[in-house]
């Protein structure tokens, strides 16, 4: 078996989430000398795993642009993953764990660097849109399942510890009975049969007496329990509980979707001090459906659910201008509104609001139509413009005519198809 791929000791997959926090850390990647771009952090993760390191470079970039934490991500690893040829990483370096090539200043200024690089991904989209906090969780559950599923291959040698040199070995005691042997010619021992005292010997020559075998030792007392999970269970209750308050109370930085992020940022700190003490296992069956519950906030426009909205169809062919509402809403159900009765020259701007459902809004042929379309998850077809996907799917546009007719539409669902089509 070549050494790029020693075989570990394979876990179930409901164990062993410490042992593999820790067999990352001790066989995490190393940062290459050759083949990287910049400190050689995607390089290394890349060939550790087997693995493009364009697809992490690409990752990396992408979590900068739309998540604002690659960078941090970056620096990270930068400081915590040691370069080829080093025993230790900067970081550890800086600490009295060995010696790096860097220097401690360059740690330190790695160290000063996460500041504004942390400062940067909580003023980007995890401020606005609560997706940074989540990306930087997914990022790090990407990271686990993978040194999970790919961390036996291309480990990292590790440097063999200087222990003292023995006294005494088998191997020097092989080599003293050979010697002997050698010298006296007929005993392995060097020593006379005659002058052997055999203890316990049966004086007719037979075996000695059996001796039974000792009481098995008693078991070894458990390890007091690690309280880390019900601690960070706590501390996560109490933000939320006080988040809600807040956001209840009018402050409007504490939206559903920063109230879930602060939370789960909870569970992850817990999640990984938990991993150094054998505790907080069960929090990941709290971080799995908090993260669930982050992503359909962050992507799906839940303002659009409202109790006064109503629940079922609404059909609506207004002839006159001043029958056209300002807002068709529905939390649940279809929409569909026909413009094409409007009277020629006619000019109206409508909003048609669905929580869940598929809305249609028909306009006239000739007419000038100004027109934004909206969905969570669903299919968009606007004038001939289509998109499709989960996610914020937006169509906005100006499609002119010649009737004299302007028309503003603008459509925004939750869940469901949009369709603005002409009749």
């Amino acid at each position: 078996m070549s050494g790029s791929e020693t075989q570990v000791p394979k876990r179930g997959p409901a164990a062993g989430f410490e042992e593999t926090v820790k067999d990352f850390w001790r066989s995490r990647p190393v940062r290459p000398v050759a083949g990287r771009k910049f400190a050689g952090v995607a390089a290394g993760i890349g060939y550790r795993y087997g693995i493009d390191p364009t697809v992490v470079r690409v990752a990396l970039v992408a979590a900068t642009v739309f998540g604002g934490f690659g960078v941090f991500v970056y620096l990270l690893g930068w400081l915590f993953l040691p370069q080829e040829g080093d025993p230790v990483s900067a970081f550890e370096s800086l600490i009295g764990r060995g010696r790096a090539s860097s220097s401690p200043a360059f740690a330190v200024l790695l160290l000063i660097l996460l500041f504004p690089g942390l400062t940067w991904t909580l003023s980007g989209g995890w401020m606005t849109d609560g997706t940074g906090l989540i990306g930087f969780a997914l990022m790090a559950v990407a990271l686990y399942l993978l040194h999970r599923n790919r961390g036996q291959f291309n480990r990292p040698t590790m440097p063999a510890p200087a222990y003292p040199t023995a006294a005494f070995s088998m191997a020097s005691a092989s080599a003293a009975s050979t010697s002997t042997a050698t010298e006296g010619g007929w005993d392995p021992l060097a020593a006379d049969p005659s002058a052997w005292d055999l203890p316990n010997a049966s004086p007719s020559g037979g075996l000695p007496p059996q001796t039974p075998p000792p009481p098995p030792a008693p078991p070894a007392p458990r390890g007091r329990k690690s309280k880390i999970g019900a601690a960070t269970f706590g501390i996560a209750v109490l933000v939320a509980g006080v988040g809600t308050v807040l956001g209840l109370d009018g402050e409007a930085w504490f939206t559903p979707q920063h109230v879930v992020g602060l939370t789960l940022g909870v569970v992850g700190i817990g999640l990984v001090a938990g991993s150094f003490v054998r505790g907080g296992r069960g929090l990941i069956g709290l971080a799995v459906p908090l993260a669930i519950v982050g992503m359909a906030l962050t992507t799906v426009p839940f303002e659009n659910f409202s109790v006064k909205g109503g629940v079922g169809d609404l059909k609506a062919t207004p002839v006159q201008a001043s029958e056209v509402l300002p807002e068709y809403h529905r939390s649940a159900g279809n929409i569909d509104v026909d413009l094409t009765k409007l009277p020629a020259g006619a000019s109206v701007s409508t909003k048609v609001s669905l929580g869940a459902g598929n809305s249609t809004v028909l306009v006239p042929a000739g007419a000038e139509v100004k027109v934004s379309c909206e969905t969570g998850a669903g299919d968009i077809d606007c004038l001939g413009q289509s998109r499709s996907g989960v996610g914020e799917e937006v169509v906005d546009f100006t499609s002119p005519g010649t009737t004299g007719q302007k028309i503003t539409v603008k459509v925004e669902n939750g869940v469901g198809n949009v369709e603005v089509r002409r009749g």
